[in-house]
Order: structure tokens, then sequence, then C-alpha cells
């Protein structure tokens, strides 16, 4: 497929697409048949891919993580105990974050109490 059906078919944008090949997270590849453009085409697994990069972002894994995880998960780059210590050592990066923003959300009440009180 082209990548205006994989947009399509993902329900992410072109650019995005584009992007994430830049980024080395997915490939097309040119049809060695056809002379008269430089077209990319993409299969089924792309679509896979696209999804597997939505659902690390969505739970806050940055591009270059996700291409850990691409290599390690589809590329078979890496060991089961190197892939057990990317994901652990993400869960600890979303513990700490979960700390920050617990911290940052008391100083809030904390900032709205002082107001309603009239302390400020």
């Amino acid at each position: 497929m082209l990548i205006s059906e994989l947009s399509k078919k993902s329900g992410i944008s072109i650019h995005t697409i584009r992007f994430y090949e830049k980024s080395g997270l997915i490939e097309g590849k040119r049809d060695a048949t056809v002379k008269s453009n430089n077209y990319f085409h993409y299969d089924e697994v792309t679509i896979e891919k696209l999804e597997f990069i939505s659902d690390a972002k969505s739970v806050g894994f940055t591009i270059k993580e996700i291409g850990q995880m691409m290599d390690a998960w589809y590329n078979k780059k890496y060991t089961k105990k190197q892939k057990l210590q990317i994901l652990s050592d993400k869960l600890a990066s979303l513990e700490q974050k979960m700390k920050e923003i617990k911290d940052m959300k008391r100083q809030i009440f904390q900032f709205r109490e002082d107001v309603v009180n009239d302390r400020c």
C-alpha cells in the first residue's frame, strides 16, 4: 500500500509517518518493477509497528526508547534480559514522574488552601 492508504488504515498522518521513517522506526520499500516513480510501499507489518509506536508513545516512551523497543521486539537485537531491563528502566522512570506529579499536586492544593484562607 502507498503512504496515503497507510495513513488512512492507521489513523496516523502522512507527516507523522514520514517522521517515523526518518527516525528509523519504520521503513517503506520501493517496488523494483515500477520505474516511473519513487513511491514507497508498506505492508501490514508496518501497520502493526505504527500501532506499537502509538501505544508506546501513549505510555510515555520517547522516540529513542521506542527505537530500542522496535529493535528488541521486531529486529531481535536484544536478549530477554535486555528487554526486561528496558521495561524495568521505564517503569522506574514512570514511578519517579508519578512521585513528582503527586508532589506538584500537593503543592497546588496548598496554594489553593492559602488562597481560600487569604494567606497570600
